[in-house]
């Protein structure tokens, strides 16, 4: 029933920016109705609503226009008359009597009285759903955010009704309005842009038939454009699915300054140029499930945790980050596929650069909450460990530090394998290897955990350098 809340935020928000003085029902008929559904490609299918209930032989796209109007007088009909089921109010439960079905989400067990003007606000809350990856939906009740969602709208329509890509997708709003969203705020954002635009940018796919799929967009990549916005404020948002199996997640609030800090962190360790030019890559790396994320009880720095990063935790996995081998002109290899070849070599490197770079910054905003020393020390110890493996002339150092120090499970492990280090550590090195060793000491068991696997990853990424 949030949505409820929402179309009313909007519409407060649309006649206040606009002049004008629309109730629900004259916002809904005069603009949602006649973008959302006066077109033979709806932008919103609402399952059992009369838009979407076919007479015999009516398919949508076939519709005339009086038969669209005439599903809009039975929508009326069926809200004048008290009708409140999920087909006529929009996130309320479906029609049982005895018990709320499988199929209901959003529902409250608490006796919200919604009258016709609510029942209209919901139906435009319902085109502002936010889509993201995971099969989830957000609402953010912010005048600015549903603006520029309605800005969104009208390009959707004017996709679908053109007909150099009349193979675009009808009825995906929501996801969408996510694209649109992450779009607006990012850093390629123009003014006269056109589909082809769009397209280049990867927001739609094409399949074997020519079909024009829109893309749901990773709610990390959309939380990092819109801390750019609002960087300093959190912002409550709403996760449900609407579906086959409605779900609600619930309020979760979205901590837009934790998305700054690792930007700013990414830059302070990596140099602004590479920040500016990594951010699309990096950005798709950062962020667990968005359901997984939820269970936090916050969307933030622990949500962003990068993909596939847990591996790393409790197995003592050490990652690979040796520079990729340049490849060679091969005897009777063409020019073309030599360079392939080449590129491929190229576009892997890059992976593990990025890949390391993007767990190196997470790791280190996660213990840099008060040390801020901390953002080059890691790689100090990494490359004093190298000296000192170097300096051996059997594997024992190798396999002390690989087998025992870098996968050692808690602090005590670590200060153990430390301690046989220090005997023979280079002179030069002595003092920051002590030094360790009263830190790990002082760590809190969380901060241990971040800090072995951040000094695992300095220590690979050191390979590159041997």
């Amino acid at each position: 029933m949030i949505s409820m809340t929402i179309g009313r935020t909007f519409l407060t928000a649309f006649n206040k920016k606009y002049n004008k003085s629309y109730t629900s029902k004259q916002f809904f008929e005069t603009v949602f109705f006649e973008l959302f559904f006066n077109h033979p490609k709806y932008m919103l299918w609402q399952t059992n609503s009369p838009f979407v209930q076919m007479k015999k032989g009516q398919k949508p796209h076939l519709l005339r226009e009086e038969d669209r109007i005439e599903k809009l007088n039975n929508l009326a009909e069926k809200i004048t008359t008290g009708d409140r089921d999920a087909s006529i109010a929009i996130g309320f439960p479906a029609s049982e009597t005895n018990e709320f079905a499988t199929t209901s989400g959003l529902v409250s067990d608490i006796d919200i009285p919604a009258d016709e003007f609510g029942i209209y606000d919901s139906w435009i809350g319902a085109g502002l759903g936010i889509g993201v990856s995971g099969g989830y939906c957000i609402f953010f009740n912010d005048p600015e955010i549903l603006l520029t969602l309605y800005d969104g709208w009208q390009v959707y329509r004017g996709f679908l009704n053109d007909n150099s890509i009349d193979k675009l997708a009808p009825n995906k709003i929501n996801t969408w309005n996510g694209q649109w969203l992450n779009y607006y705020h990012g850093k390629k954002f123009r003014k006269g842009f056109d589909f082809g635009v769009l397209d280049n940018m990867k927001m739609f796919s094409h399949d074997k038939q020519g079909n024009i799929l829109i893309n749901t967009v990773k709610w990390s990549q959309l939380f990092f454009n819109l801390s750019s916005k609002f960087p300093d404020q959190t912002l409550m948002g709403y996760l449900y699915s609407l579906g086959q199996t409605n779900k609600t997640i619930g309020f979760i609030p979205f901590y837009f300054q934790q998305a700054r800090r690792i930007k700013d962190f990414y830059e302070i360790l990596f140099g602004k140029n590479n920040a500016i030019k990594d951010s699309r890559a990096y950005e798709e790396m950062f962020g667990i499930h968005i359901k997984r994320a939820c269970e936090l009880g916050a969307i933030g720095l622990h949500a962003l945790q990068p993909k596939d990063l847990k591996t790393y935790f409790g197995q003592g996995k050490i990652p690979n980050f040796k520079k990729t081998a340049i490849p060679v002109l091969k005897k009777g290899e063409s020019e073309e596929d030599f360079q392939t070849r080449k590129q491929k070599a190229s576009n892997k490197e890059y992976e593990k650069v990025i890949l390391f770079r993007t767990y190196k910054t997470w790791l280190v905003a996660m213990l840099t909450k008060n040390k801020e020393d901390m953002l080059d020390y890691t790689e100090k110890i990494a490359r004093a460990l190298h000296e000192y493996r170097e300096d051996g002339r059997k594997t024992d150092r190798k396999n002390l530090i690989e087998k025992e120090l870098l996968i050692a499970a808690s602090r005590k492990k670590f200060i153990d394998a430390l301690a046989v280090v220090v005997k023979d550590v280079q002179s030069e090195y002595l003092e920051i290897i002590r030094e360790l060793k009263k830190r790990v000491h002082l760590m809190t068991s969380e901060d241990f955990a971040y800090f072995v696997v951040l000094l695992r990853f300095d220590y690979a990424y050191e390979e590159r350098n041997i």
